[in-house]
């Protein structure tokens, strides 16, 4: 182990800062000027490697749990970012920016959350690699916190993993049936697996990086910088469950299921009861899914049916905020036309 670099603060909260913005920054200028979205979702991922190779770098300790922690979040943001440019460079364009792309507050506001998006989460190993916690010791490697976070990690990485392949490989299949979700693999036990499995990864990297501070390594600053990156977890599932995750997936797909089967708009007390016959079976078969498949944790359609709705609603996350009722819309059209 080498002598590590103190850079503006001795936890790199200043420099990782820094760098990130000015990475961000420069990939929202060109995002801007060329109005394309190839680079977007790439700049973000790219963003997390670059932190952990800084990082690992500047605090020279290349003990075991601080080159594991590094590499997973290195191998985790290789695979998204690596996906996510393979799959914008396939369609042509990223649907979500289609209403902020061309204006400059909105779409630079999304570019400010991807900032404090790629910081926040990544601070467990930056805290871990930072003279804060290196010029402390640490205890040795093989903790239970360290097994612990390895197994969540493995566990959560390959579910997102194959989750994403599968969904791909689902819409581009010519075979794929148009009016019924994707329910084969991971995704006829979970609406949404690859949020479980990104959930699962930043868990099992905080349990991993927090270890030091578990088993009595650091002073009283380096426990509290390493218990406190707990933020990075938590955030992420604020995130995913609460901000750009379930919520834009669930009430969209519904209507899109809706939609196929009611191509004509009907007035908000058919919608309601809706007794128009169907043009297809799209809405029946979603509703069929919803019914039967957990919203985030994965398990077998049998054993979530079976379940209590109060259960489902809580534990399991399936919150009242995610569902979508035909007529919604024509409700607000028409409260909103009422003088």
């Amino acid at each position: 182990m080498g002598n590590p670099v103190d850079v503006l603060d001795r936890y790199y909260l200043s420099i990782t800062l820094l760098v990130t913005v000015a990475y961000q920054l420069s990939g929202f200028a060109i995002a801007w000027t060329f109005q394309f979205d190839k680079i977007t979702d790439f700049t973000g991922g790219s963003n997390f490697f670059l932190l952990a190779l800084l990082t690992l770098l500047l605090g020279q300790d290349f003990s075991a749990r601080n080159i594991i922690a590094s590499v997973f979040l290195m191998v985790w943001a290789i695979r998204i970012a690596g996906f996510l440019l393979f799959r914008v460079l396939k369609t042509g364009k990223d649907d979500r920016f289609d209403d902020i792309r061309s204006h400059f507050f909105k779409f630079f506001g999304f570019w400010v959350g991807q900032i404090l998006w790629v910081w926040v989460v990544s601070l467990p190993v930056t805290v871990l690699n930072s003279p804060a916690v290196t010029h402390r010791g640490q205890p040795a490697f093989g903790t239970a916190s360290d097994i612990l976070g390895i197994i969540i990690w493995v566990i959560g990485w390959v579910t997102e993993s194959v989750a994403d392949a599968q969904k791909f490989r689902y819409k581009q299949s010519p075979n794929s049936p148009k009016d019924r979700p994707i329910d084969v693999g991971l995704w006829a036990w979970s609406r949404h697996p690859p949020y479980f499995g990104e959930i699962l990864c930043w868990w099992g990297i905080w349990t991993l990086s927090v270890a030091p501070s578990l088993h009595g390594g650091g002073d009283s600053g380096a426990r509290s910088a390493q218990l406190g990156a707990l933020v990075s977890p938590l955030f992420t599932m604020i995130l995913l469950l609460f901000g750009s995750g379930v919520p834009t997936a669930e009430k969209p797909t519904a209507q899109r299921y809706y939609r196929m089967s009611y191509p004509t708009p009907g007035t908000s007390s058919e919608a309601e009861g809706d007794t128009r016959r169907p043009a297809n079976a799209a809405w029946a078969n979603y509703q069929v899914y919803r019914a039967q498949t957990s919203i985030l944790v994965p398990m077998p359609p049998a054993l979530y049916r079976a379940l209590p709705g109060w259960l489902k609603k809580t534990v399991l996350l399936d919150l009242p905020m995610y569902e979508w009722t035909p007529g919604q819309e024509n409700l607000k059209a028409e409260s909103g036309t009422t003088v």
